[in-house]
């Protein structure tokens, strides 16, 4: 997906579901909100099944729309990790919510299942 959302949807809630509801990319977010900044080998581990082709795609877009960074360390082999900026901090609190609604509907019944899912975000303080 090498065009920007800007081309097609002038209305800002279609370009922003444009953006967010494209494969796998709110399950990146929620990775990279709960984890912090997260290289990406690390990222590709966390989401599990993605291929390396969609992931690069994803992230390329998220970063197009300033919802997360990419810092490129020039080592060997190059160190290249992800985070969210404050835009992308921004949809913390709907990722969060999301997860609430998700845990009832699905009940998932304890908090070390969570952990053991990798689905527990500590609440804030």
């Amino acid at each position: 997906m090498a065009h920007s959302s800007k081309d097609s949807h002038p209305c800002p809630v279609s370009r922003l579901m444009a953006v967010l509801s494209g494969p796998w990319t709110m399950y990146i977010l929620w990775v990279l909100s709960t984890q912090g900044a997260t290289r990406f080998g690390a990222l590709k581990r966390l989401v599990e099944g993605i291929s390396t082709k969609v992931l690069t795609e994803r992230l390329r877009l998220l970063e197009q729309e300033e919802i997360l960074y990419r810092h490129y360390e020039p080592t060997v082999p190059p160190q290249v990790t992800y985070g969210l900026t404050a835009r992308g901090l921004e949809l913390c609190t709907v990722l969060d919510q999301l997860n609430a609604l998700a845990e009832s509907w699905y009940s998932i019944s304890s908090k070390s299942q969570a952990i053991a899912l990798g689905c527990y975000k500590p609440p804030s303080p």
